[in-house]
């Protein structure tokens, strides 16, 4: 197995249920559009920066609101739901815990904006707990692409090879692949029939002993 000198996270439905907090409003957001089977839609948007996703809700539902006008809507729905139902993915803490009893540093690399990184991790008094955090705003391309991959390794001063990643999307998964680090994907009930191509493992939560051998003394 790879040494493992820093541990990045992916955020939405890695950390945090809020894959399915989007979900459910991303099927809303169709449901009032008339579209039904919205998993198609909803698969081409996850881990995407929010104005590419919703640049692709667009194009396949062949749209003509503009990306402003369908992530306004986005947000209330989203914001209506999401304090009562945020909760922590399995294994969040015991897992921060454990990296840091290997005083192995760890970050954050997100598709969403600053603004949203700090409200999530706030909630649950995580935001310190990193040592760099990147979001949409620090980089010119989005997964799939690695950019955010790179520049994390580069903040924390490792070799790609070297740092873990996690991720639950096909289009994280792409973006930590092809910067070289040491992928390792987590699909849950919405991501999970995605294409993971470029994995060094498919785990089942992050308690997955995969992972936590990885993280061994």
């Amino acid at each position: 197995m790879a040494e493992i000198h820093a541990v990045v996270f992916d955020l939405d439905g890695l950390m945090f249920n809020t894959e399915e907090i989007f979900n459910e409003t991303g099927t809303e957001l169709l449901r009032r559009r008339g579209i039904m089977d919205s998993q198609p839609v909803i698969d081409r948007m996850m881990g995407r920066r929010a104005h590419e996703a919703f640049q692709q809700m667009i194009d396949y539902c062949n749209f003509s609101e503009t990306i402003e006008e369908l992530q306004a809507e986005s947000d209330i729905i989203f914001r209506s739901i999401l304090h009562d139902r945020l909760a922590p993915m399995p294994g969040l803490f015991q897992l921060l815990d454990r990296i840091e009893e290997r005083t192995l540093p760890k970050g954050v690399a997100t598709s969403s904006s600053r603004k949203y990184l700090e409200e999530i991790l706030g909630t649950q008094n995580l935001l310190q707990r990193f040592h760099m955090t990147l979001t949409s705003e620090d980089v010119t391309n989005g997964k799939p692409d690695p950019e955010i991959y790179l520049t994390a390794a580069e903040r924390l001063q490792v070799e790609p090879a070297h740092m873990l990643v996690l991720e639950d999307s096909g289009n994280g998964t792409k973006a930590a692949a092809a910067a070289g680090a040491h992928i390792v994907s987590v699909p849950h009930v919405f991501s999970q029939g995605q294409d993971f191509t470029g994995t060094e493992h498919i785990a089942t939560s992050l308690l997955d002993p995969y992972i936590w051998k990885l993280l061994e003394d």
